[in-house]
């Protein structure tokens, strides 16, 4: 997932750069909209094979924890991306 952040803003950046009539504030949003249509994709199906394992055995509660919120990181790495661009 995280070369899929990665492939979204180079492509930002190459329209930034062969395009300059589009702001970059809506490339920005394009990335992170992107990075967090992509990160929940991804914790779909997580959740649901979170929440199937907890019910099965309640000790695994952390490690579902820790794999449900895992794919949130991606968009907050978009976010500092963008500040970095």
């Amino acid at each position: 997932m995280l070369e899929f952040t990665a492939l979204i803003t180079y492509v930002v950046s190459i329209l930034q750069q062969s395009a300059p009539a589009i702001p970059p504030a809506s490339a920005a949003a394009l990335a992170v909209g992107l990075a967090a249509l992509g990160s929940g994709i991804a914790e779909r199906g997580i959740g649901a094979a979170a929440v199937g394992a907890i019910a099965e055995d309640r000790d695994l509660f952390g490690i579902g924890l820790v794999m449900t919120v895992l794919p949130e990181t991606l968009v907050i790495l978009a976010i500092v991306v963008i500040f970095l661009v």
